[in-house]
């Protein structure tokens, strides 16, 4: 730390925290939490590998899912250093560079994803709403396009986010709330105005909220397509191609709610609840994303267990 003037402090390091009350065993909490992160990071790029190697897989689903694949290995990938120097290494320093670049990453593949879970939703609603015109609306360069273009959206989205948290002045604290740097957490550590800072943070948080409006305005289309086929067992047959989508939407935004409710309502807000949810929220879509799309899907499901050898 070096001295501003004779009242203020320039704090140099920021500390994470891990799990308060447990720090004792954070060296037996990380055999799981690197299990998971092994499965997840495995599972994404067998994903990936598979819809890769498969021509039968060339197809827009395939595509989005192989996005999805690619922003969960970004989650992964971001918040593993801290993560692990945390709990096996009880590491809780990190440079303020290394923060803001950290939380760069982490809300680019976060916006991503949502993203990705948003036109796969409109993927599925072109599907059973209009399949004739399916292919000529989504053609591989389409698609290609599409990924392209929400890669760029999302870096731009967030990139400003690391300059205008190195604008600011740290004093006096330097303790942040998670397990990583999360732009809210690193913003409340400044002593010097951050109103930009809330206003865009909060814009992002608007942008992702409204993908989730029109992934619900996709599937209330969806379903009232569903229920006008006559037969159950061809609603049961067109609702069965979603479950997988729907299963990633809900591990997705779950957590996120649910830790904008606890912000908002003062008397929900607990510590030690806040600190699981956003631990949560990057270890377990990343790690059941590929499980629930293996599971669930019969194509994905058939050609990874063959690329095993198991039948």
């Amino acid at each position: 730390m070096h001295t501003l003037n004779s009242s203020k402090v320039e704090i140099t390091t920021f500390f994470l925290i891990g799990i308060p009350g447990l720090e004792h065993v954070h060296i037996w909490i990380s055999i799981p939490i690197c299990l998971m992160y092994l499965v997840a990071i495995l599972g994404n790029c067998t994903i990936l590998f598979v819809i890769g190697t498969e021509p039968s897989l060339h197809a827009p689903m395939y595509y989005f899912l192989s996005m999805l694949a690619v922003s969960d290995l970004g989650l992964s990938l971001s918040s593993l250093p801290t993560m692990l120097r945390i709990f096996a290494l009880n590491a809780t320093g990190i440079s303020p560079n290394a923060c803001f670049a950290q939380e760069f990453f982490i809300h680019g593949f976060t916006d991503l994803e949502s993203s990705v879970l948003l036109v796969m939703s409109f993927d599925r609603f072109l599907a059973i709403c209009n399949p004739l015109r399916y292919s000529s609306i989504l053609p591989s360069a389409r698609v290609a396009k599409i990924g392209l273009a929400f890669l760029i959206k999302s870096i731009l989205l967030v990139l400003p986010f690391p300059f205008t948290l190195k604008r600011l002045t740290y004093c006096r604290k330097s303790l942040l709330s998670h397990s990583y740097c999360r732009h809210q957490d690193v913003m409340k550590l400044a002593c010097s105005d951050n109103t930009f800072n809330f206003f865009y943070g909060f814009f992002v948080v608007l942008c992702m909220m409204t993908d989730s409006v029109f992934i619900a305005v996709f599937y209330i289309f969806i379903l009232k397509t569903v229920m006008g086929i006559g037969s159950y067992k061809e609603r049961l047959k067109a609702l069965n191609t979603c479950v997988s989508h729907m299963c990633a939407v809900l591990i997705f935004y779950v957590p996120i709610i649910a830790l904008a409710s606890m912000h908002r309502f003062g008397k929900l807000k607990s510590p030690l609840a806040l600190i699981l949810i956003a631990d949560i929220f990057l270890l377990v879509p990343p790690l059941m994303n590929p499980i629930v799309y293996c599971v669930k899907t019969q194509q994905i499901r058939e050609k990874v267990l063959g690329k095993f050898g198991l039948k």
